[in-house]
């Protein structure tokens, strides 16, 4: 198999010794093409067998850029190092989902709008105090966002343009007040209404840590870093959360049960758990002094260091740079604790180590940005739920472009069927047949 000078793909299948010419579009084929590739009558046609999507294109997205080689991320176009430095996190929400920046009227009014639908219906926080306090919060945050489909019915008229701004103003502003809720109610706190004279971070930080104070203002540092910790993880490509977002959303359900999916995709530790993974790796080596040993085991396979490599990046995470020298400010302003020198030693020991080193496994966002919560005196449990709050900017952004994208059908992947061939059935159970009764 070879691509020619026609921008083909010539492929000679040696069951028949016919050839195919596959156009070859952007860098691929398209797999419907292989239906024609046959071995004879009563062949359905070639598939491609990719599992977990390795080497499979979904969608055509103009949304977010990455080249994991060249440890590259862009949202439509900007660098992320420049969006990290420069924009807002709203800014950033808007950019993604309508592709251009805003101008300044419509920044305005765009920051008004989800400023003034922050706050929720009385319902959702009784339906919050029904959860035991020690429930996980991703398990809280999934099932109030799906409850939020129940009070807005006219979501579900997803084609109508206007339904589908008010309902992403509505999940950008909603989420993050949720997830102060969900904070509260696991401290054992009062609830904290939400305050429309702060910025979107400043009032999330006031919804979780307000006390007595008539006004909270927030540690600048903390501030900033949540900020720039939800550009940074605003959108990120066809991850397993955005295509949980984009399959189920091709049924045509509302975005609000669509987002649903993503959380619960986002809920697991090899995606958004990841950085809670890294704290919990943290506490059970237990002292600084165990680093040394606890690599030799990883080295041996008998242990995991999360937070180092990332199966999009083969060389270095870009948000990672950002997120360094961003934790390096918050361990400025709050000091480093034993929990944190274990970190900053595996990280030490590790980059100069060559046996992680030729094998580009380097720090990536989930391990910094682990340390930068904790550092914030968020619970671990907590972690997934801040990457949550910005991951809906994105999964909105995403879900849109593939309801407007006239190509994308309910999504319903084939399978290679590998089971038995028809057999009679045959039991030798004993059981009860139960007839219905006469009239």
């Amino acid at each position: 198999m070879k691509a020619t000078r026609t921008d083909a793909l010539e492929i000679r299948d040696g069951r028949t010794d016919k050839t195919y010419s596959l156009p070859i579009v952007d860098g691929a084929i398209r797999a419907n093409d292989l239906k024609q590739i046959t071995s004879g009558p009563g062949d359905s046609g070639l598939l491609s067998y990719d599992p977990a999507f390795l080497n499979t294109a979904s969608c055509r997205s103009a949304i977010t850029f990455i080249d994991g080689d060249a440890g590259i991320l862009r949202y439509r176009g900007y660098p992320i190092e420049q969006l990290a430095e420069r924009a807002s996190f709203l800014e950033v929400a808007w950019l993604l989902r309508h592709g251009e920046l805003p101008t300044q009227a419509q920044y305005d009014a765009w920051v008004h709008d989800v400023t003034y639908h922050t706050y929720v219906h009385e319902n959702i926080k009784k339906f919050l105090e029904g959860f035991r306090y020690d429930a996980h919060p991703m398990s809280m945050l999934c099932s109030a966002v799906a409850g939020l489909s129940s009070f807005y019915r006219e979501s579900k008229d997803i084609f109508d343009p206007a339904q589908r701004t008010i309902s992403i103003i509505r999940l950008i502003a909603k989420v993050p007040t949720i997830a102060a809720l969900i904070y509260r109610h696991m401290k054992g706190l009062p609830f904290v209404h939400p305050d429309n004279e702060l910025s979107y971070t400043e009032n999330f930080l006031s919804m979780v840590a307000r006390m007595s104070e008539p006004k909270y203002r927030s540690n600048p540092v903390f501030t900033r870093a949540i900020e720039i910790l939800f550009i940074l993880h605003a959108d990120h490509e066809q991850n397993c959360s955005t295509n949980a977002v984009r399959s189920v959303g091709s049924s045509h359900v509302d975005p609000f049960s669509a987002v649903t999916a993503g959380l619960a995709a986002l809920y697991g530790p090899l995606h958004g758990g990841a950085n809670e993974a890294v704290l919990r790796m943290i506490e059970e080596i237990g002292d600084k002094s165990r680093v040394p040993a606890f690599i030799d085991g990883v080295k041996k396979g008998s242990g995991r260091l999360m937070g180092f490599g990332h199966r999009v990046y083969k060389s270095y995470d870009p948000r990672a740079k950002i997120v360094k020298r961003l934790a390096d400010e918050v361990f400025q302003s709050v000091g480093v604790d034993k929990d944190l020198e274990i970190a900053l030693e595996l990280e030490r020991i590790a980059l100069q180590d060559d046996y992680f080193v030729s094998r580009k496994l380097y720090p990536n966002v989930d391990f910094y940005t682990g340390l930068i919560y904790r550092s914030m005196k968020f619970p671990t449990s907590f972690f997934t739920v801040l990457f949550a709050i910005a991951r809906t900017s994105g999964w909105l952004a995403q879900w849109e472009e593939m309801l407007l994208d006239k190509e994308q059908k309910i999504a319903r992947p084939r399978q290679i069927y590998v089971g038995p061939d028809e057999r009679p059935y045959s039991s030798s159970l004993r059981k009860t047949i139960i007839t219905p009764a006469r009239a």
